[in-house]
């Protein structure tokens, strides 16, 4: 009774929404015998609509393809996933394949830029980067809370990324990639804030762990000392030196930025790991309401879909037309190892297509986020146990 009661607040309070969808086994109760073909199932389901729906809007044929790199963390058959997609669109023999798996929800940028580093030794080339993740054989089975939070946040999905080098495409393209950054801290209190393991009873989950936070900030400030300096004009970068030089000086402690984001960013796709993972970047980097409400509407809509979650938060601006020639996007994800990966795309042209979010749309951002269910089961708010917050633990001051 006490873990059910310990769920259902979770559920409540996590800012995912009613309408994300989870694979065809958990729908079906059948989450304890998971099947091969459930999870061959769920991938083919999410990546070869995407990609059907690529080729058909873009023009593309699969044989124009020249690099395939699929990120899905929790499955890894073999064949690959990508040796998979290869054949069912009868790619061509040269294709070069990358199948990445064990990166969790930061995947999808290490495919970007992996594909970025390709593209210096194949002009004129094609790329597809497909991101999902897989979940249905890797539900959560025990009573362990440390482990229960990846079933209420965790969601089905996935994006198809398509990418080129070749100068006679830049009228048709979306976005350019400006920069990227890459981190990956080694330390066993980071390696250990989100790991595949067996809790004490043999349950295999995912244990997101009380160093998530401490790692996340760690990982984000070591990451935007790289990629920041590239992307924000002198003269903030100067600023800030001065300020940040002052403040140490005196000894002063900051509870703000001491960096304007905005200075050379517009909008900013934070990746939608869990409110408290919105909460701790946006609260960092000094965001308000209306740069986090991305966000925070695709994790109500979709849940957190893992690597592929970056793109939903881009969709949502794409669909609410707040995507504007010349302006800039910041992604910033983070995942498993520990990781922090961020690029940073400049908007081509303006756009406005509806894509994923064409059903419901209109509908958002809602009027509140509050769960129906709130007040159905307002007996789980007693005192027992709160929701895993940021503010819960220490917290790192945002000083790069």
């Amino acid at each position: 009774m006490e873990e059910f009661r310990f769920l259902l607040k979770t559920i409540i309070s996590s800012g995912v929404g009613e309408e994300t969808y989870c694979p065809a086994n958990i729908l079906q109760g059948r989450e304890t015998t998971p099947s091969l073909h459930d999870s061959l199932q769920e991938t083919d389901d999410v990546v070869f609509s995407t990609l059907d729906n690529l080729f058909a809007t873009s023009g593309i044929s699969p044989s124009q393809i020249d690099i395939l790199v699929t990120t899905v963390s929790l499955f890894a058959p073999s064949p690959s996933i990508s040796s998979r997609i290869a054949n069912r669109y009868k790619m061509k023999e040269g294709v070069q394949s990358f199948s990445l798996a064990g990166m969790g929800c930061s995947a999808s940028l290490v495919g970007i830029d992996l594909v970025r580093r390709m593209f210096t030794v194949h002009p004129n080339a094609f790329a597809l980067v497909v991101s999902t993740e897989n979940i249905g054989a890797h539900w959560y089975q025990g009573k362990d809370r440390s482990f229960m939070l990846s079933n209420v946040l965790f969601r089905t999905g996935g994006a198809s990324v398509l990418l080129t080098n070749d100068p006679s495409w830049k009228d048709r393209a979306i976005l350019n990639l400006v920069a990227s950054a890459r981190t990956h801290l080694s330390s066993d209190e980071a390696y250990g804030a989100a790991l595949q393991v067996e809790d004490d009873q043999g349950y295999r989950g995912f244990r997101l762990s009380k160093d998530l936070p401490r790692a996340a900030v760690q990982a984000l400030v070591r990451n935007f000392r790289v990629l920041l300096p590239r992307v924000l004009p002198a003269w903030e970068i100067a600023r800030y030196v001065v300020v940040y030089s002052y403040t140490f000086c005196k000894r002063r402690r900051r509870r703000t930025p001491l960096i304007n984001m905005k200075s050379g960013i517009q909008h900013f796709c934070v990746h939608p790991g869990g409110r408290a993972v919105i909460d701790g970047v946006g609260r960092s980097l000094g965001l308000g309401e209306e740069d986090l409400e991305p966000s925070r509407m695709t994790l109500h809509r979709f849940g957190n879909t893992s690597s592929g979650g970056l793109w939903y938060v881009l969709g949502y601006m794409e669909a609410k037309k707040r995507l504007r020639r010349g302006e800039r996007v910041l992604m910033i994800s983070l995942g498993a190892g520990f990781m922090c990966n961020s690029c940073v795309w400049e908007v081509l042209r303006d756009v406005g297509d509806v894509n994923v979010w064409g059903d419901c749309i209109q509908r958002y951002p809602p009027l509140t986020l509050v769960n129906p269910f709130a007040d159905k089961f307002d007996w789980i708010h007693e005192d027992y146990m709160n929701f895993i917050r940021l503010e819960d633990y220490d917290r790192a001051q945002f000083d790069m």
